[in-house]
């Protein structure tokens, strides 16, 4: 075994932190949005069969190019590629998107460790609808505030990945993950019990497939392929550590079941609060987390304010972990590139790399207040860089590596790497070869052409 080679100490401290950089806050937040704007459970099957014909595939060819290249994601192109050093550029894409996505996905992180903190002090007690609204556009168009909670997620997310492969990224998972689902298990009980949670669960569980359309289908698609941020080098960059014994087909699976399984239960948590107030709508976006939600905490449980409190603190919690989780790989992404081709210490790479996330990560909150008017190509700092990886990195990544794993490595490399050198059985390999270079490609194709509206403006 390479001595310097950093690896999971264990197959569940590995399938954890994967799960860990698949769940955030998407599955909380971006889930139940796109289901409450697609009509439902109609939706959500649709989405899982997508999540199996297209999101585990996918995940696995990041498996099985991390893992052979046995060190960092741009190293690993070459590797698996045979030596072919121009695949070495595809291994930057990620060291880019780590940078670009961390910036403003910390943003959004820094909103959910604010509240939380809001929540510990019990902030939101006695408020009404209009001043939760209010309240948060002060906080978000602040220079200053969110600022200073960015930073605060930004340096606990250093200080883990600092740390090291197993005792920082996988101790932190094995910490984070069950405390993520303790908090899940107990919102689902208290929002069930919920007056009107009936509707919720009918509008989450029965399907209305009159509802379901071009659009739900593609809308479902990219769901499946964001869920689990297939495409931006994350899985890559963990499966760099993964053990040589590690069934990646087997843990593919177990990481979109934990990646579904958390969406569906968000659902279970949001839906029933919704309908538990006359007039909210399930398709509320973005402002249903820190708006809509609080409110209806409060209103719900204004009898019994520590339910309300207690409610309100493990929805947060329950945010700032899954947001942890997933930042943590964003970060190391870029900080081992650093740390393995310019041969700096760990923990110097994760703080050279966060410090540049707080720059950008800066300029993107600055793009909800004094920034407003500042924009590149019509759009914010934050607009922007969403854009630029949820549009183009996320899918031409995932593109290049179906493309990359079904076209040009050698494929004995391929099976040996899915079969542990033939040591497992694999039926589904065929299957699996077959949708990597024909059905993920194309279906990659139509969701990146309907990301870009490409479909509306044809037809």
């Amino acid at each position: 075994m390479d001595n310097n080679r950093n690896i999971f100490a264990s197959k569940i401290g590995a399938i954890l932190a994967a799960a860990g950089s698949a769940v955030g806050l998407g599955n909380v937040w971006r889930f139940p949005t796109e289901t409450g704007e697609h009509g439902g459970a109609a939706f959500i099957l649709i989405y899982v069969s997508f999540m199996l014909l297209l999101g585990v595939p996918i995940m696995v060819t990041e498996f099985a190019i991390g893992r052979h290249g046995n060190g960092d994601v741009s190293g690993a192109f070459v590797k698996i590629s045979g030596g072919k050093k121009g695949w070495r550029w595809m291994g930057l894409l990620p060291v880019v998107s780590g940078f670009l996505v961390l910036s403003y996905y910390a943003v959004v992180a820094s909103w959910t460790l604010y509240y939380a903190y809001e929540a510990l002090l019990n902030g939101f007690a006695g408020k009404t609808s209009a001043e939760f609204q209010k309240d948060f556009e002060a906080f978000s168009s602040d220079s200053v505030t969110p600022v200073f909670w960015t930073v605060m997620i930004i340096a606990l997310t250093c200080g883990i990945v600092a740390l090291g492969v197993q005792k920082g990224i996988e101790r932190g998972s094995k910490i984070m993950m069950p405390l993520l689902f303790i908090f899940i298990f107990v919102l689902v009980v208290c929002s069930l019990s919920l007056p009107n949670a009936d509707l919720g669960l009918k509008f989450l569980l029965l399907p209305d497939f009159s509802k379901v359309d071009g659009g739900v289908i593609l809308s479902a698609m990219g769901q499946a392929f964001f869920s689990l941020s297939v495409g931006l080098g994350c899985l890559c960059t963990y499966a760099c550590y993964f053990r040589k014994d590690v069934n990646l087909m087997k843990d593919g699976l177990s990481v979109a079941s934990i990646d579904t399984l958390v969406a569906l239960l968000s659902g279970l948590i949001i839906f029933p609060a919704v309908y538990s107030i006359p007039d909210l709508r399930p398709d509320a976006g973005p402002s249903l987390v820190f708006v809509t939600l609080p409110n209806v905490f409060q209103q719900v449980f204004g009898d019994i304010p520590v339910l309300a409190y207690l409610f309100s603190l493990c929805f947060y919690l329950l945010l700032v972990m899954a947001a942890l989780t997933s930042s943590i790989s964003m970060l190391e992404m870029s900080a081992a590139y650093f740390h393995r081709n310019l041969h700096l210490p760990r923990s110097l790479s994760a703080i050279v790399v966060s410090v540049v996330c707080v720059v950008l990560a800066t300029f993107c909150s600055w793009s909800f207040g004094d920034w407003r008017e500042v924009k590149i190509f019509d759009m914010g700092f934050f607009d922007l860089f969403d854009f630029l990886v949820a549009k183009f990195i996320m899918p031409i990544g995932g593109l290049i590596m179906c493309i990359f794993l079904g076209w040009v490595v050698d494929e004995k490399v391929l099976r040996a790497e899915l079969t542990n050198n033939g040591t497992l059985k694999s039926p589904l390999y065929p299957t699996f070869r077959f949708i990597i270079r024909y059905v993920a490609p194309l279906c990659i194709f139509l969701i990146f052409a309907n990301e870009l509206g490409l479909f509306s403006y044809l037809f």
